[in-house]
């Protein structure tokens, strides 16, 4: 299962950046995992956006768990809004590019 990962950020951009460190940080990890598959920065910056790919059973969690693990999160500097996303055009291609 694909998923779509908001995150905007609560406080300001002076406050979040304190926290960007360890946030990078943990989206390495996460693509080191293979969860994360792209992610950024807004333009203009209010947040940003994760590409994800967790498992079909349980997604629910596995999406409450990226959002728990993150650092701005956890310092209370961004909300996420977790979208579960059922690729249906372009699955064979996401799936193709991840399997690289």
């Amino acid at each position: 299962m694909y998923a779509i990962a908001i995150v905007r950020y609560r406080r300001p951009l002076e406050e979040v950046i304190v926290h960007q460190e360890p946030h990078r940080a943990y989206l390495r990890e996460l693509k080191a995992q293979g969860t994360l598959l792209a992610s950024g920065p807004q333009d203009p910056r209010y947040g940003g956006i994760f590409l994800l790919r967790v498992p079909d059973d349980n997604v629910q969690a596995a999406l409450d768990k990226v959002r728990d693990d993150d650092p701005f999160y956890q310092a209370g500097v961004a909300q996420y809004e977790l979208l579960p996303w059922n690729v249906i055009i372009g699955k064979d291609d996401l799936d193709t590019i991840i399997a690289r």
